[in-house]
């Protein structure tokens, strides 16, 4: 066993005592349990919704700049790049 397998059962018999300390309602999901599957109405709902909108509203007006797709290149800090997609300039301009 190595140190990091050591340390990640001593943290996890630290969880589960501190669990059943606490009278824990819930069980903890071990590795061995299946994951619950996402509920499905959600999607359904958000499709209705969209559907709605598009009845409701059947040729909507183009969002300005629209036709052009952006290149979406991100640095670091979080910010994309705003010429367009496929440019043939080396740097990028971020906003």
């Amino acid at each position: 066993m190595s140190k990091t397998d050591e340390l990640r059962a001593m943290r996890e018999a630290k969880y589960a005592r501190s669990a059943a300390a606490r009278g824990a309602t819930r069980a903890t999901p071990s590795p061995t349990t299946p994951a619950a599957k996402a509920p499905v109405a959600p999607t359904a709902a958000k499709a209705a919704k969209a559907a709605a909108a598009l009845a409701a509203d059947p040729d909507p007006a183009p969002a300005p700049g629209a036709d052009e797709v952006l290149c979406g290149h991100r640095n670091m800090g979080g910010r994309t790049c705003t010429r367009e997609q496929g440019h043939a300039a080396k740097s990028h301009r971020y906003s």
